[in-house]
This record gives C-alpha cells, sequence and structure tokens, in this order.
C-alpha cells in the first residue's frame, strides 16, 4: 500500500473498496457528502428567498390596501362648502369627478418603486406632479392599455378592491385600481390606481440570494475538497484492512492490522485482529490435532500391520495373539475417535442439556460407577444434598474421567476420595488419589490435548481425557482445575470441577466444610 493511499493525500487507489458498480466507497461517499451538502444549501436559500419575497409582497399588498382605505375616506368626506370658505370644516358631497380625481393623486405622496395614476372615461387624466423616487406608470404603454380596459372592473367578487400582479414587457406590477364615483355624475367611471414595480421592489432581496448562491458553490467546492481528504483519512482503516485480509493465507495468518485512534474504525480493526488471532489459534490447534492424530493412529497401524506381515497362519497361537493384539489397538483406536468426536461437538451449544439434578444422589451413582475402575478404595468424603442445573451424563462422564485418571496414577489398594460440596454459589465436584501428583513444570499442560504423564505412555493414553473433562466444564460455564492437599494431609492430588450453582435448591449437608477442606 502506498504511502499516498495510506494517509488519504495522494490519488485513490483504482482498487480501494470498490462496489459492484465500479465507484469506490470513497467516491460514493463523497457523491453523498456533496448532494446532501448541496441539498442543504439550496433548501436554505430557496426557503430564505421565499420568505423574503413574501415579507416584500406583504409589504406591498399593506401599502396598497392602505391606498384604497385612503381614497374611501376621501371620497366620503366631500369637498369644501364653496359657500362657507371661512370654514375649512365644512363640507358638502364632491360635485366633480374630475376634482376629486386630482384630490385623490394629490394626496398620494408616491414613494420608492411606486406610482399614481387616475382615469376618467378610460383615459388617464391625473399623475403626480412630482415623481421624484417615483416612477412613471404613464410611461409604459402596455399597462396603460391594460388599465383603460378595466375600467368599472374592480377585479373583486366583493365589491372591495385587492391587489393584483400585471406582468407588462417592461416590468413586473403589484397594483390595485379603486373605481371612483360621485352622485352629481352618475355616468361618469373614474379610476386612481396605485402600483408598484414589484421587479424593482425585490431587487435587492435576489441580489442578496445571488451573493449567497455564489458563497454557497465556494462552500461547496471546500467542503467537496475538505471531505476528500477526510473521507481518505477515515478510510485508511479499511484499505488497510483489505491489504491484510488479502495478504492472510492459510500458511500465514500472522498479519494484524495497525490500530489508529479510538473510534468505530479503530473498534472494526481491533475487531478483526481478535478475530485473525483466534482463526491463528484455531488453524494452529487444528494442524496439531491433525498431527497429533495422524500419530497417536499411525503407531496402532503400525503394530497391527506389523504383526500380520510376521503371522504364522499355521500356528493356531500366533493366529490367536495376533488376533488378540489387533482387536486391542483396534479398541484403543476406537476410544480415540470417540474421544475426538466429543471433542469436536464441545462448542455446539446442544453438547450439554442441562436439566434439574439431585447432586447428592448424583455422587452415590459417580461412586457406584467407579467401583469397576480398580481395586481402589473409593470414600465419599462430602456429598451436596441440593438440586442444581447440570447434564447428569456429561458430569457424570467427567466425573468418571477424573476418577480414571486418579486410579491410573495410583497404587492399588489406595484410597480414592471424591465429593460434591456447595460454596460461594459455586457447585464444586472432586476427585482426590494418594498418587504421586503432577510434577509442577506439567502443572500447565495437563489439560492440553494429546498431553500425557509418564502413566499415560506406559498405559497407552491418547492424553485426552482431561481436555474433554474441561470442555465439559466449559460447556457450563464452568472450569477444571488442580490443586494440592494442605500440608501434612499426604500425597496425591486434587482434580475439582467448578460449576455455577445454576437453579439451586438447597438441602443438608452430610459433611462440614471444615472436614471437605482437610481431605481435599
Amino acid at each position: 500500500m502506498s504511502s499516498a493511499a495510506g494517509d488519504g493525500h495522494g490519488a485513490a487507489d483504482p482498487a480501494e473498496t470498490r462496489s459492484p458498480g465500479g465507484a469506490t466507497v470513497r467516491v460514493r461517499l463523497m457523491a453523498a457528502v456533496v448532494a446532501l451538502t448541496a441539498t442543504a444549501l439550496t433548501v436554505a436559500g430557496a426557503t430564505g428567498l421565499a420568505l423574503q419575497l413574501r415579507d416584500v409582497d406583504a409589504r406591498i399588498d399593506e401599502s396598497l390596501t392602505r391606498a384604497v382605505a385612503a381614497v374611501r375616506v376621501l371620497e366620503a368626506e366631500g369637498q369644501a362648502d364653496p359657500s362657507a370658505p371661512t370654514e375649512p370644516e365644512a363640507r358638502v358631497p364632491w360635485t366633480s369627478l374630475d376634482v376629486l380625481l386630482r384630490k385623490a393623486v394629490e394626496s398620494r405622496i408616491p414613494g420608492e418603486h411606486e406610482g399614481v395614476v387616475a382615469f376618467l372615461g378610460g383615459e388617464m387624466k391625473w399623475r403626480p406632479a412630482d415623481e421624484t423616487g417615483a416612477i412613471r406608470l404613464d410611461t409604459d404603454r402596455e399597462l396603460m392599455a391594460w388599465l383603460a380596459d378595466v375600467g368599472s372592473d374592480d377585479g373583486t367578487d366583493s365589491g372591495a378592491p385587492r391587489p393584483r400582479t400585471v406582468t407588462t414587457g417592461t416590468t413586473e406590477y403589484r397594483l390595485v385600481a379603486v373605481p371612483v364615483r360621485v352622485d352629481a355624475q352618475p355616468a361618469a367611471e373614474g379610476l386612481v390606481v396605485v402600483a408598484f414595480d414589484r421587479s424593482a421592489a425585490t431587487a435587492g432581496v435576489r441580489r442578496i440570494f445571488l451573493t449567497y448562491s455564489a458563497v454557497g458553490l465556494f462552500a461547496l467546492a471546500a467542503v467537496s475538497v475538505v471531505a476528500w481528504f477526510v473521507v481518505g483519512r477515515m478510510l485508511r482503516p479499511v484499505r488497510m484492512l483489505r491489504d491484510t485480509v488479502r495478504r492472510v493465507t492459510e500458511s500465514d495468518l500472522s498479519e494484524r492490522i495497525a490500530v489508529l485512534g479510538k473510534d468505530d474504525l479503530a473498534d472494526l480493526a481491533g475487531s478483526v485482529n481478535a478475530m485473525l488471532d483466534r482463526l491463528e489459534r484455531a488453524f494452529g490447534s487444528q494442524r496439531e490435532l491433525l498431527d497429533d492424530v495422524g500419530h497417536e493412529l499411525r503407531t496402532p497401524l503400525t503394530i497391527v500391520r506389523g504383526h500380520l506381515e510376521l503371522l504364522d497362519p499355521s500356528d493356531a497361537a500366533d493366529v490367536r495373539a495376533t488376533q488378540a493384539l489387533a482387536l486391542d489397538e483396534l479398541d484403543r483406536m476406537q476410544r480415540l475417535v470417540d474421544d475426538l468426536v466429543t471433542l469436536a461437538i464441545a462448542d455446539r451449544p446442544d453438547f450439554v442439556r442441562p436439566a434439574p439434578v439431585d447432586v447428592g444422589r448424583l455422587t452415590d451413582d459417580v461412586l457406584e460407577k467407579a467401583r469397576a475402575l480398580g481395586e481402589r478404595r473409593f470414600v465419599v468424603v462430602s456429598r451436596a444434598d441440593v438440586t442444581a442445573r447440570v447434564d447428569a451424563q456429561r458430569i457424570t462422564q467427567a466425573w468418571l474421567q477424573l476418577l480414571a485418571n486418579a486410579v491410573r496414577f495410583s497404587a492399588p489398594g489406595s484410597t480414592v476420595r471424591l465429593g460434591s460440596e456447595v460454596a460461594g454459589g459455586r457447585l464444586l465436584l472432586w476427585v482426590r488419589d494418594e498418587g504421586p501428583g503432577v510434577p509442577p513444570e506439567q502443572e500447565a499442560r495437563i489439560f492440553e490435548r494429546f498431553h500425557r504423564g509418564r502413566a499415560d505412555r506406559v498405559q497407552h493414553g491418547a492424553g485426552l481425557g482431561l481436555p474433554i473433562v474441561a470442555a465439559i466444564a466449559a460447556a457450563h460455564g464452568g472450569r477444571v482445575f488442580l490443586e494440592h492437599p494442605p500440608p501434612g494431609a499426604g500425597p496425591g492430588v486434587v482434580f475439582v470441577l467448578d460449576l455455577p450453582a445454576v437453579g439451586l435448591v438447597a438441602g443438608a449437608s452430610d459433611v462440614s466444610l471444615e472436614l471437605v477442606e482437610q481431605h481435599r
């Protein structure tokens, strides 16, 4: 893996974590980041622009509504009474529509982007004399033609003029057309028009959002560049994982991934390293198992083959002796195969089937079965009168294996003690012999497969008995361990099955713990 690909600052490796479609994970993540960022910027900009334009339109419509109200007030007030010139508050109804229209235009001072005109009989009659800062509506002939056609049509269903939008070749207007009449001239029709150049009023808002768009594009480009390097660095453990997995072979499982940081990808790298550790151990154990099995099976096969080759068919005694030897070796191979099958299924969830078991009765049953193992004095030192959830058959198998081991390493006529007890929430099943014990240098290896002590070598043991006991204990969530008797308690060694006391129903104990410790 090149340094550029490793540190995330170089060109993307063409093969790096490539999807079936051809795009790398880095490209797909980049596309997702850019798409999400662009979508967020677009939605934010469009929403802001829409809100600002709506605010501008609301202000325009509010001004147009006030203009309609002002015309209606002026229309209702009437004109000054010409017969009482000294009393300006004296009012009389309007006598001339033209005067009313002129007064309406004069009383409206146009603001920025605003214009006012008055129509009489379909023709423009009045406009403000001073239109500084305002717009000249009369210069837009298309608008004037449209207003002339409006006439008395106020564009409403209820009689109240409402703002409307009119677009011409010059610009876009937001306007209101207020029809005006006077009682003195019922046939005359007048129209006061107040209009805003909406395009000019919203130009400032649009310029702001054009600037926003430019800034957004720059930000999107900056995010893309930064994301490219960040995603590359984030994917570095993934590329290292890919390269490591490619280098791992059946014969070489020593490759490991460098764990960098404390994030999820670092956890992934650690998990893969742990998996490779387990695989290396499993493959190592498998190779060792195959070597040991090959050796163990090769020996009896060689013995049987050698005796068969030297067999004298005419010698009946030789035939019987060879037959007995061959059957003995076949029995040993059968035991080896059975033990290997037991170890092979030890990791299956159905290897043990726990059920409520009377531990005291189980202790007595194991004692009765142990009597057939050899000429030893078997003694039950402690009996736990409790019920616990264990697999009685597997526990019996393990316990008898410990007893058989004690018989193998002890002298005829010696005492083999066994017992069961509950202490500290644990169920302890133990066996003690009076043999020579286990040499200190072998204590750490006695539970390994095919490890054999001196007596096993003499008696052709396969070295699978204690590993089977350890597998049964582990399947129950417990363990098996070795301990030595207290000083002055005599020779021998104690093997203890330490199991969790699951589903325990307590009863009375036959022997005190102090006495148990003495015998153990």
